[in-house]
C-alpha cells in the first residue's frame, strides 16, 4: 500500500497521476525526509497528493500542479545526486522558481554555478547560496551582467543578502580586489556626534547588518583579517564623498534614506574595473518633511541608461518567514485602501 502524508481525494476526471522513478533508494529517503515531512510540504504548498511506492512517487492532482510537483521532486533529486542537500528552505525555493529561466552567456558566469532546472549557485568560502525565488534569481544574474544594479523591494526579499554574495563571490574569484559596503549611517542626517564612543562605535551598529551578511560567507577570521588590510570595508555613506572606487564590488545599503546629493554623490565614485549594487524599500524612507529621497529619484533618471539594472521585488520574493510576506501584503492593502 502506498504512503502519503495526506488522503488522496476521490478521483476526478480532471485528477490523474503522474509516475516518477528514482533508481537510488538512499537518495529518495534523503528526497522524502524523515516521516515523509518533505512529500508533506510539497503537498501542502503545491496542492497535489504523492504516493510512494518502492522506489515511484506518484503525484496525483489536476496537470499544471502535478507537473510543477513533478519538475520540483526532479529539481531536488538533482540536488541529492550534486552531493547537496535538501532543506525546508530548499524545497521552498524550488517551489517558488516555478519555470527554469533560460540560461544566457553573461559575463562573470563563470563564478557562478547552474544546476538543476535553471538555478543558480553562488560559491562562498562558508555555504553556498541559491536564489530562491525568479525575481531574485533575474537579480542575481543582472548583478553580473551590468555595472551598476539596483535591487528595490520590501524588507527580508535578500536584496542585500544577494548582493554581498555576489560580491563575495566576486572577490574570491579575483575579479574585484575588495569590497565596500555602506548605508547611511542614521535614519535622517547621520548625527553621529550623540552616540558615545570613538567613530567606529558609534557607526558599527547601523552598519550591523553589512556585517551579518558578511560573516555568513567568509569565516570570521579572515573578514577580520581582510578587514585590517583595507580589503574589506563596512562604511557609513558620509565616508564615501572624494573617493574613487576602483576594482571593487560596492553596495550601499538603505539606499532609501540617501537624499538625492548624497545619490549622485556615491554614484559618482563608480570606477574603473567596479561594480556598484543600491539596495532600498520606497515604502521605508526616513527622511526629513520635505526631502526628496536619492533612491526614487536614481530610478527616475538613470531608468534606460546603457549598464544600469532595475531588478524590482514584492511580498512574494519574502524568505524570512511566510509570516513576513503576510504582514507586508496586509500593509500593502492597507496604503492602497487609505
Amino acid at each position: 500500500m502506498g504512503i502519503s502524508a495526506l488522503t488522496p481525494p476521490p478521483r476526478a476526471e480532471d485528477v490523474v497521476e503522474t509516475t516518477l522513478e528514482f533508481p537510488d533508494n538512499r537518495l529518495l529517503i534523503d528526497l522524502c525526509g524523515e516521516y515523509d515531512r518533505n512529500l508533506a510540504q510539497i503537498e501542502h504548498e503545491m496542492g497535489v497528493h504523492i504516493l510512494r511506492r518502492g522506489n515511484r512517487l506518484s503525484v496525483i492532482g489536476e496537470k499544471g500542479a502535478r507537473e510543477q510537483a513533478a519538475a520540483v521532486l526532479h529539481a531536488l533529486y538533482a540536488r541529492l545526486e550534486a552531493g547537496r542537500a535538501v532543506t525546508a528552505g530548499d524545497i521552498e525555493g524550488a517551489i517558488r522558481m516555478g519555470r527554469p529561466m533560460p540560461e544566457t552567456p553573461r559575463e562573470g558566469a563563470e563564478q557562478i554555478e547552474m544546476f538543476g532546472a535553471g538555478s543558480i549557485e553562488l560559491r562562498t568560502r562558508k555555504k553556498p547560496i541559491e536564489p530562491r525565488t525568479e525575481a531574485q534569481k533575474a537579480y542575481v544574474a543582472n548583478l553580473f551582467a551590468n555595472e551598476l544594479g539596483f535591487g528595490i523591494g520590501p524588507a527580508g526579499t535578500g536584496k542585500t543578502y544577494l548582493a554581498v554574495a555576489v560580491g563575495v563571490t566576486m572577490f574570491i574569484s579575483g575579479a574585484v580586489e575588495k569590497i565596500i559596503l555602506s548605508r547611511p549611517a542614521v535614519e535622517a542626517g547621520e548625527r553621529l556626534g550623540f552616540l558615545p564612543g570613538d567613530m567606529k562605535e558609534k557607526v558599527d551598529p547601523y552598519m550591523q547588518p553589512l556585517y551579518d551578511a558578511l560573516n555568513d560567507f567568509l569565516p570570521a577570521k579572515q573578514v577580520q583579517k581582510l578587514m585590517e588590510e583595507k580589503r574589506i570595508e563596512i562604511a557609513p555613506l558620509a565616508f564615501m564623498r572624494g573617493r574613487t572606487l576602483s576594482n571593487a564590488f560596492v553596495v550601499l545599503d538603505e539606499a532609501q534614506n540617501a537624499t538625492t546629493m548624497q545619490m549622485k554623490m556615491f554614484l559618482t565614485r563608480l570606477g574603473e574595473g567596479s561594480r556598484m549594487v543600491i539596495t532600498g524599500d520606497r515604502t521605508q524612507v526616513d527622511l526629513p518633511r520635505g526631502v526628496a529621497s536619492g533612491l526614487q529619484d536614481a530610478e527616475r533618471i538613470l531608468k534606460g541608461v546603457k549598464g544600469v539594472s532595475f531588478n524590482y521585488f514584492t511580498a512574494k520574493d519574502v524568505v524570512r518567514h511566510p509570516l513576513v510576506a503576510r504582514i507586508i501584503e496586509a500593509y500593502d492593502r492597507e496604503e492602497a485602501q487609505g
